[in-house]
């Protein structure tokens, strides 16, 4: 059951109340891919030098014994070989460049959403002891998962420059080092077992991932049965609209710039759709970084 709640957009911010819910870079290459191989085996539905943390990434989530080490290094190529090819390797100075812009030009952002991140990941504390987050980013979600001591996050990037903003971002709120896992990785090749995790949360991710209908499905394979996806997402304005033809205009420069984001990819139609046992989902219009406009968001929590 989806239920769509649609709030008009306004120049203002308004809170609405939820109805429910790299290491040091080195040389290397990545072997093409061909498309098919982008479903994963079975079990696992479907710049540089930094591929070695995967791998010790792949090991320590995917337990296996000593006779299918054979096994094992081939998911863990499997998965470099899918980071490669979905986010391939950019200069080290870039990735510490953008990191660095991330932590810095998104704080008005953050200060604008908190309320609704508050009411919205507040469903997860004393239920969910194991949290994905996809595009863990610099860590700014992580003061929601404070004050838990068992908790543990997985947060997920393909930018490994991002870890020190975000384990720092851990220290400052309070959240022990222990508790928190970096995975360099991409939404659509998730190194987790298959319902490993109580919930996962994304914000402000799937407008850039490559591939939106996969990354839903590895959300859902790692997912535990009645785990919960809790988003929120800016999205495509109506069309017709002054703000739909700007965001059209400029979206080609934004996906340049800002790591793949598309201003006008209508992200909540992908999530109604890709087979959750239950959805809430809701419409607002939100401030939204680096340009200062109020422009359309989905956000709720999805049931798996």
């Amino acid at each position: 059951m989806v239920k769509l709640v649609h709030l008009h957009y306004s120049p203002s911010f308004h809170l609405q109340p939820l109805n429910s819910l790299k290491t040091n870079q080195k040389s290397r290459s990545a072997a093409a891919i061909p498309s098919k191989q982008l479903s994963l085996a079975p079990s696992f539905c479907s710049c540089c030098g930094r591929r070695h943390f995967i791998e010790a990434a792949t090991a320590v989530f995917l337990p296996i014994s000593p006779s299918k080490s054979n096994a094992s290094t081939s998911q863990s190529d499997h998965y470099l070989d899918l980071l490669n090819r979905i986010h391939p390797p950019r200069p080290d100075w870039y990735e510490e460049f953008y990191a660095s812009v991330m932590d810095t030009s998104m704080k008005p952002y953050e200060a604008k959403i908190a309320g609704y991140k508050s009411q919205l990941l507040e469903k997860l504390k004393g239920k969910a002891k194991r949290v994905l987050e996809i595009g863990i980013g610099t860590g700014p979600n992580l003061e929601y998962y404070a004050g838990d001591n068992e908790v543990q996050v997985f947060g997920l990037d393909p930018n490994k420059k991002m870890e020190k903003y975000a384990r720092a971002a851990a220290t400052a709120v309070g959240l022990p080092s222990k508790n928190f896992h970096f995975i360099e990785a991409v939404a659509e090749a998730v190194p987790l077992d298959d319902s490993s995790v109580d919930a996962v949360v994304g914000t402000l991710v799937l407008c850039s991932v490559q591939d939106v209908n996969m990354a839903l499905k590895e959300v859902k394979r790692v997912l535990k049965p009645g785990g919960l996806f809790l988003f929120i997402e800016h999205v495509a304005a109506e069309d017709g609209t002054s703000l739909r033809l700007w965001q059209t205009l400029v979206d080609p420069l934004q996906q340049a710039v800002a790591d793949g984001c598309h201003l006008t990819r209508e992200t909540g139609k992908y999530i109604s759709s890709s087979g959750f046992s239950s959805l809430e989902l809701s419409m607002a219009s939100l401030y939204n970084a680096p340009f200062s406009l109020i422009t359309p968001h989905v956000y709720g929590v999805a049931c798996n």
